[in-house]
């Protein structure tokens, strides 16, 4: 669903006004959700997280994604601020 609306904001309305803040924090939300499948991931598979957290309830795996949730909250923060279109010019 949240690729949904960056794929509407990107082809549809081009980037235009609020539409290039809504695709950046999309975009961003939609690599935070794989990246958090990454972590559960790597909390059943790696033998020594697994061993940290085999229930996946335990401070380790909380601390993780609790950090990776603020490093995406700082980096869509960044790219939101910083994002710009360039104007492509038709020949």
């Amino acid at each position: 669903m949240v690729l949904a609306i960056a794929i509407v904001a990107r082809y549809t309305y081009r980037l235009t006004g609020a539409w290039r803040g809504t695709y950046v924090v999309t975009a961003a939300i939609a690599l935070y959700f794989n990246c958090v499948v990454a972590v559960i991931q790597a909390f059943e598979k790696i033998p020594a997280l697994h061993a940290m957290a085999p229930t996946q309830s335990e401070p380790p795996f909380l601390v993780a994604q609790c950090v990776v949730l603020a490093i995406f909250i700082w980096l869509t923060y960044l790219a939101a601020k910083r994002f710009h279109v360039v104007p492509v010019r038709s020949v």
